[in-house]
């Protein structure tokens, strides 16, 4: 990593750890909160006593003048500032950048196995790349979001531009935007520019999606992370109505860049039967595209 890289790195260790302080509150740490407190969430001092640090040292953490933070001092830290795992993720990502990962990113391609096992899953799928770049799809992927993902252009073909920039109506699409679906979609970005600092396709589709987006930039600003290993959503289908879903992320084992997000839906359920009779209306078969190079398949962008 360059020079300007790493002091840019530090610069954003150090202001994840500033939103991770603000937002514990003094009685979750068991400290009195007193009634001249000026600060939101703890002080730096309080931080730093329960991590075993000196506050000399948290301070110049968070302003970004440290580098080389051992795992010990980091594992303290987090356990101070009660960080869940998907934080302690991030907090490593960004305190120990991967430096090869500077050079411009390669295509990413979908195994045509992978394709394989979409094409024969009776559940809603897709897997999703750098960038959630949505990279394949199956026909009851794209029936329970609606969205025609071959036809698109595909530089469209990423799940933040999708929902952040107008071209789906994400309030019309999730129930529970505002609540958690959205700050969800920014926390998982914002987990894969750490994992990778430096990329240039990541910056330009921040700084896009910051420019026309007030809630990207609202969310994108409060640092959360989110992993979505796993959970439920409600998705308002036109035809279907509501569907109650619980997802699953199942990470590539050679490739941890692709995720096959799968759908299900609990047995006997009014959402299994309107998934049943999504699968009748989409029986005329849709091609999974951007796969590996093949002669029937295209291949997924560059960014």
């Amino acid at each position: 990593m360059t020079h300007t890289g790493a002091v840019s790195q530090r610069r954003e260790l150090g202001e994840f750890l500033a939103s991770r302080r603000a937002k514990l509150r003094p009685e979750q740490a068991g400290i009195s909160a007193g009634s001249r407190r000026r600060v939101a969430g703890l002080r730096r001092q309080e931080i730093a006593e329960i991590a075993g640090v000196s506050v000399d040292y948290y301070v110049r953490l968070e302003q970004g003048r440290a580098g080389n933070v051992s795992q010990a001092v980091l594992d303290a830290i987090a356990r101070a500032l009660q960080l869940d795992d998907d934080e302690r993720s991030h907090l490593w990502a960004l305190a120990h950048p991967v430096t090869g990962r500077r050079r411009p990113a390669r295509a990413q391609h979908v195994r045509p196995q992978l394709v394989q096992i979409l094409d024969s899953l009776d559940l809603p799928a897709v897997v999703i790349g750098r960038r959630m770049d949505i990279l394949a799809w199956n026909r009851l992927g794209t029936a329970v979001y609606g969205v025609d993902f071959g036809a698109l252009p595909e530089e469209l073909r990423n799940w933040p531009r999708l929902v952040f920039l107008g071209h789906i109506d994400p309030r019309a699409l999730y129930p529970d935007w505002e609540r958690s679906d959205g700050p969800a979609i920014v926390g998982y970005l914002r987990l894969d520019a750490g994992r990778h600092p430096g990329d240039p396709a990541m910056a330009a589709l921040v700084g896009e999606l910051s420019r026309h987006s007030p809630e990207f930039r609202r969310w994108w600003a409060a640092r959360d992370v989110q992993g979505e290993s796993s959970g439920r959503k409600r998705i308002n289908h036109p035809l279907a109505g509501e569907l109650d879903l619980a997802f699953d992320t199942l990470f590539l084992a050679d490739d941890p860049d692709q995720a096959l997000f799968v759908h299900t839906a609990d047995p006997g359920s009014p959402t299994a039967q309107a998934l049943h009779l999504l699968a009748n209306w989409t029986a005329a078969p849709t091609p999974a595209v951007t796969s590996d190079p093949a002669p029937t398949r295209h291949r997924a962008p560059a960014r």
